[in-house]
């Protein structure tokens, strides 16, 4: 699955931005969206189309008021389960 084609399946998780900005939305954005308020199967077609590495390279990288951006419990889970599968990294 490509980015544009995540992007059109949940387009109903960015209802507030125009059509025709929807292809210009960061991948910072799309990882929040999808990890808070997309399904697990949202979750697998965003890691096809981004790539295990950059989605928790986004992820990872949220400081300060983005990382609040996610709920605390989904922040955790995605940190948990980021650190052991798309980094490599079990320790982390």
């Amino acid at each position: 699955m490509t980015r544009t084609q995540v992007i059109n399946k949940n387009r109903q998780l960015f209802w507030y931005t125009p059509d025709g900005k929807k292809q210009d939305i960061s991948d910072s954005l799309l990882v929040e969206r999808i990890l808070n308020d997309g399904s697990l199967d949202d979750y697998r077609d965003l890691i096809s189309a981004l790539g295990g590495k950059r989605v928790a390279e986004v992820f990872f990288s949220a400081k300060g008021r983005q990382k609040e951006n996610y709920y605390p419990e989904i922040y955790h889970f995605f940190s948990l389960i980021l650190s052991k599968y798309a980094q490599g990294d079990p320790e982390r």
